[in-house]
Order: C-alpha cells, then sequence, then structure tokens
C-alpha cells in the first residue's frame, strides 16, 4: 500500500511538473516570436493579461469565450479516455444550436424555467443523435469512429448551409437571401448575470458539467468502465461488461456536452444561427481537452 500511495503521488508531481513545463516553454517560445517582430515582450504579455482579466468586462468576455471550449473539450476528455477517438465535436456543436433553434420554435411561449432547460435539452439530444450513429457505425459494422465522426461533421455542416441559404430557416430581405437564421426574440436570450450585457447564465453550465464529470469518473461504475474500457477492454469484456452497451453511452454523452456548447452559443451570444459564430469550436475543443491532459 505504501508503494502504490508513494507512486501515486510520483505520478502526480510528474503530471504537475509536466504542465509547469508546458506553460514555462509557451511563455518562452512566444516571447521569442514576439522579440522576432521587433515589439517589446513585457507590454505584449502586459496587454494580454489585461486584455483577459484586467477589467469586469475583459473577465466576462473571457469567460464567455471559454464557455464551448470548456464543454468541448469535456466532451473530449470523457471520449478519449475510454479510448473512442471520437473527432465528432464540431459537428455536435453544430447539431446543438440546429435542435436548440428548433426548440425555440416549438417551445416559444414557455415560461423562461420551462423554456430554457426544453431548448437546452433539444440541443443536447440533437447532439446524442450523432453520437448514437457514430456508436452504431462502429459497434456493428466496424467503422471506425474518427472516419465516421468526420463525415458526419460535414453533413451536419452542409444540411446547416443549406437550411439557412434559401431553405426554410434562412432570413430575407427583400431579394437577398442571408446565411443566418432570424434574430430570436428578446425572450429567448438566456438572462444576463450581475446586470451584465456579456455575461449570462450559461457561463455557469461548463463548471457544473465539469463537476458532473468528475463524479461520474472518479465514483460510478460508468467511470470505472470508462477507464476500463481505455485501459484494457478485453479485460473489461471478460468482466461481464456489454462493451457495444458502454461506447454507445460513451459517444451520446460525450456529445450531449459538445451540442450544449452549441445550444449556449445560441442563445447566449449569437441569438441567431450563422456558420462562422461555431466554426472551430469542436475542434478546438479537441486541443484544450488534450492540454489538459485528457483529464476530468
Amino acid at each position: 500500500m505504501i508503494v502504490f500511495e508513494r507512486r501515486m503521488e510520483a505520478n502526480a508531481l510528474w503530471t504537475l511538473s509536466s504542465f509547469i513545463m508546458a506553460i514555462v516553454a509557451g511563455l518562452a517560445a512566444s516571447a521569442v516570436l514576439i522579440a522576432s517582430t521587433g515589439a517589446n515582450v513585457p507590454d505584449v504579455f502586459g496587454a494580454l493579461l489585461q486584455g483577459s482579466v484586467g477589467s469586469p468586462k475583459a473577465l466576462a468576455t473571457t469567460l464567455v469565450k471559454a464557455t464551448p471550449l470548456i464543454l468541448t473539450g469535456l466532451a473530449t476528455v470523457i471520449a478519449f479516455r475510454a479510448q473512442i477517438w471520437s473527432i465528432g465535436q464540431e459537428g455536435q456543436v453544430f447539431a446543438g444550436a440546429m435542435g436548440g433553434y428548433l426548440g425555440a420554435q416549438l417551445l416559444a411561449g414557455l415560461p423562461p424555467l420551462l423554456f430554457f432547460p426544453g431548448v437546452l435539452a433539444l440541443g443536447m439530444a440533437a447532439g446524442m443523435g450523432l453520437g448514437w450513429i457514430a456508436a452504431v457505425l462502429r459497434n456493428r459494422f466496424a467503422v471506425n469512429e474518427i472516419i465516421s465522426t468526420v463525415m458526419l461533421n460535414y453533413l451536419v455542416v452542409y444540411l446547416l448551409s443549406w437550411l439557412l441559404q434559401g431553405g426554410p430557416w434562412g432570413e430575407t430581405g427583400g431579394t437577398i437571401s442571408y446565411h443566418q437564421s432570424p434574430m430570436l426574440p428578446d425572450t429567448a436570450f438566456l438572462p444576463a448575470l450581475f446586470g451584465s450585457s456579456r455575461l449570462h447564465a450559461g457561463v455557469l453550465l461548463p463548471f457544473l458539467a465539469a463537476a458532473i464529470c468528475a463524479l461520474v469518473m472518479s465514483r460510478t461504475p460508468l467511470g470505472y468502465e470508462i477507464r476500463g474500457l481505455g485501459y484494457n477492454p478485453e479485460a473489461l469484456r471478460h468482466k461481464g461488461v456489454d462493451i457495444a452497451r458502454t461506447v454507445s453511452v460513451i459517444m451520446m454523452a460525450s456529445a450531449a456536452l459538445a451540442a450544449l456548447a452549441g445550444a449556449i452559443e445560441l442563445f447566449g451570444v449569437s441569438h441567431r444561427l450563422r456558420a462562422d459564430n461555431l466554426i472551430g469550436l469542436g475542434y478546438a475543443g479537441i486541443i484544450v481537452g488534450m492540454i489538459g491532459g485528457l483529464s476530468r
């Protein structure tokens, strides 16, 4: 037991040291690049700090920008910890926004306490549908999830393009067709926090999601199955775990988190469907998850 505890302490120390070294190396590389342009390095770093957390407005903007990245990063952690290499976070973000927008039309008129949970749930359900498709393709037809999720990304993006460009959700003005949906009504905007025009209630959800993910990963049978699937799927199968079911649950849970990011962006930031507001959030989330060491 003592040896095991010491090994765990050593692993934790090594992980912390790795993060610190990565930060120092990143700052050093950035300093070299900045200096090569002739700019003053301390001034640039000071401006970066001031622009991100130097004022209440800057801090609010940072939190809003970080919200979808935290969620898509968590989606990456859930899947990659099980060695399920899903690259579908990008399409799932789009699906979440599309499902939420459809929900806003179906649930219009409901009180906020029912409307917002409803539209966010429909957005998550849309993403879970993509995760389920990829899981079925893997479980029944042995289709690699990297291929299926990337292909699904393209399908969802092109579907949104059709819906907005001449489709039923596109905004038109006279003879001009815009590549966006009409603006949502004010009642469909996520409530603002602390009287801020930027900071919306959706920024609280990533922290709640992170806490739930940590609890699930460390304290539940599903978390054990996720870790076991990543370490030794054959041992997990011999233990009697239904691998196909576990893969489906993991891919759908991961997709739900990514889709929630898209729905929050719609109701908290853009307030209309526009592809350019969503592009890159899923792929950036994969990087966030990897930088975090796939740690919950």
